[in-house]
């Protein structure tokens, strides 16, 4: 029988606290030294404990006199970086990143036209004008992966805005690797991105679904197809 380390036990415990509501966002846990004394644990497995819910971005620990572990809700960036670790510590083929985009950007626009507000749309349309000005192949990819994930936040719904944050880092880092895009593939993207913005400014949710759902669908099968070249001109390593 596998017995757990006294810090993953003392973790989980003040997980379920901070979960549970008994420490609200912002309230700092008692001191390590005071930690040590109520659990009977020693200040290193403390402090283990702390490093893994820090981690788990339910606190952030502040050095200094004032300092201490204070209690923080988790946010998309979260959901991003667990699901950043699954796609590459899988090593998850980019097909599979670009359906899962495909099952649920058009969602993400159908959200952002009900639910956007009049900054979620400046930050679309600032987005839309970076993507046009025709800098370098790393402003683009920024201004990319800006443009989506403003998509999902003008949604209002967290859970696909942590999905997003890691689904558009993962095309970004791809997409810079592939080199396929050119003049060509940034005037389609920035039309496409244009004509979505738009039915989102209209609050027209079928209209921004569907155009998202083209887009997102031409892109995946641009990439699959260098992925094919790819995979064609490679020598044979048996």
């Amino acid at each position: 029988m596998e017995v757990p380390k006294a810090s993953d036990v003392l973790a989980n415990e003040l997980r379920e606290r901070i979960l549970s509501g008994e420490y609200p966002e912002g309230t700092p846990l008692p001191p390590e030294r005071e930690l040590a004394v109520q659990t009977r644990m020693s200040r290193t497995t403390v402090r283990e404990a702390l490093r893994v819910l820090e981690v788990q971005g339910l606190v952030r620990i502040k050095a200094g006199r004032a300092g201490g572990a204070f209690v923080q809700r988790p946010g998309e960036e979260s959901v991003a970086t667990t699901l950043d670790l699954l796609i590459r510590g899988r090593q998850i083929r980019p097909a599979s990143v670009h359906e899962t985009r495909e099952a649920i950007e058009p969602s993400c626009a159908r959200l952002a036209a009900l639910n956007r507000t009049a900054g979620d749309l400046r930050r679309l349309e600032d987005a839309d004008e970076a993507i046009a000005a025709g800098g370098s192949l790393e402003s683009f990819l920024q201004a990319n992966v800006d443009w989506h994930v403003g998509v999902a936040a003008a949604g209002h719904n967290e859970i696909l805005t942590g999905i997003m944050l890691a689904l558009s880092r993962a095309i970004y880092t791809v997409t810079h690797n592939e080199g396929f895009v050119n003049g060509e593939v940034r005037a389609i993207a920035a039309q496409a991105h244009r004509s979505v913005t738009r039915a989102i400014r209209d609050k027209d949710p079928d209209a921004a679904a569907r155009r998202m759902s083209r887009h997102v669908h031409a892109y995946a099968a641009a990439a699959l197809e260098v992925d094919e070249r790819t995979a064609i001109t490679l020598p044979d390593t048996d």
